[in-house]
């Protein structure tokens, strides 16, 4: 399903995004669960709380919080599934791991995104932030639509069927 609906902005003519609201959110995410898992899959108890924590964070519109949540499932399912209690950190778990290749860059572009806005680099350098915030929002909101799918890929992984 194609969640991308647009309108055509009274004051320049172009057509703009509606963003998804609750009930769209929550199908948003019902359809990846339909479309991916195609089995069943046993997680870890703290990478099922994880998994809802993420769910909730991107249901309640809380795009940066998914991000991170989502990343941290994604790190506590690796961990649980291949880690073998050595210590690494989520780059080698990464690469360590049997994910496919297109899997890993996106998990990979996610984390390096996630870094972006947990280590800022230069707090006070906000100008572009403050003059077209809705910039940032729409780019937060893609790439929380992004994590979630990457989190699902990713737990869905090895499913048994």
């Amino acid at each position: 399903m194609d969640y991308r609906r647009t309108v055509l902005s009274a004051q320049t003519g172009n057509e703009r995004p509606i963003r998804m609201i609750g009930d769209d959110r929550w199908k948003f995410l019902s359809d990846l669960d339909d479309e991916l898992l195609k089995g069943g899959i046993i997680l870890s108890e703290w990478c099922s709380f994880i998994v809802r924590e993420a769910d909730l964070a991107f249901v309640a519109e809380a795009h940066l919080a998914t991000i991170i949540t989502a990343i941290a499932g994604i790190e506590t399912y690796l961990r649980s599934e291949y880690d073998a209690q050595e210590k690494c950190t989520l780059y080698e778990l990464i690469e360590r791991s049997p994910l496919d290749v297109p899997l890993k860059s996106e998990i990979h572009a996610l984390r390096r995104y996630r870094n972006k806005w947990v280590h800022v680099s230069d707090p006070w350098d906000d100008r572009d932030l403050l003059d077209d915030p809705a910039k940032y929002e729409l780019e937060l909101e893609n790439m929380a639509k992004s994590a979630v799918r990457a989190l699902r890929r990713t737990i869905y992984e090895n499913q048994w069927i």
